[in-house]
């Protein structure tokens, strides 16, 4: 397509409309960056299902691109790859596009519940007032636990997602990114979980040194920072111990 789109994403925000926090709609605004593409992002809270109810559904993101509503993050990032094919490739030449599928589905069913575990219980205090119990009720519904007992059991959960980033650890030890020498969506796929931690707790994840730290701060410097531009939610010095 040779025309300038008109875009708008439906993007998840807590109390303070600068902070938008989801791991799913991490990964499509850094698409659509890097496609550059323009898009005009519409801050959403949880309870506001009547806003996106034209998707067919009730989470977010959500991309409106003219008439055609898109749902899920994968799935706009397919739309964004096979619509706007003048632009760069989110998923490069060959398998490149199966490959990303593989990191967007380890991300997800992997990396991200064992990160909740450690930075759900932090969520509320970001949340509008008007989600809190929402959250509340539906998360500790999933999880079978309190809040106040995830958190209890937070040391076990951090050691648990820190062990589980050795293959990544090791990878980007030896290149600069998930995809190679340049991001890609798989790099975006991952990212997005760390940048839920980032904007939501303040625990730190990696230490210091960990080559993972190392390729998160080139992510924050991507596409002209856009991600830095949500300040991190500051670790204490409990948070770090």
């Amino acid at each position: 397509m040779t025309h300038t789109p008109s875009l708008r994403l439906f993007d998840l925000a807590g109390a303070d409309e600068q902070r938008r926090f989801s791991p799913y709609c991490w990964r499509t605004r850094m698409a659509l960056a890097h496609k550059g593409l323009p898009v005009h992002t519409i801050a959403w809270r949880f309870t506001d299902k009547e806003a996106i109810a034209a998707s067919g559904q009730g989470k977010v993101p959500v991309l409106v691109d003219g008439e055609r509503w898109i749902h899920d993050s994968w799935a706009i990032a397919e739309y964004l790859e096979d619509t706007y094919t003048d632009t760069p490739s989110l998923f490069g030449p060959g398998a490149g596009r199966a490959l990303a599928r593989f990191l967007n589905q380890w991300a997800a069913e992997t990396l991200q519940p064992a990160i909740a575990r450690v930075v759900v219980p932090d969520i509320p205090a970001i949340l509008h007032e008007k989600d809190q119990a929402y959250f509340r009720s539906t998360r500790e519904a999933a999880f079978g636990q309190s809040f106040e007992a995830l958190a209890s059991q937070r040391p076990q959960a951090l050691d648990n997602v820190r062990r589980l980033l050795a293959p990544l650890r090791s990878t980007l030890g030896a290149q600069a990114y998930v995809a190679g020498a340049q991001p890609s969506y798989a790099d975006y796929a991952v990212f997005g979980a760390f940048q839920w931690a980032r904007t939501v707790s303040p625990v730190a994840l990696l230490e210091p040194g960990d080559p993972v730290a190392a390729w998160m701060e080139r992510m924050l410097d991507a596409h002209g920072g856009l991600a830095r531009g949500v300040a991190p939610v500051r670790a204490t010095e409990e948070a770090r111990s």
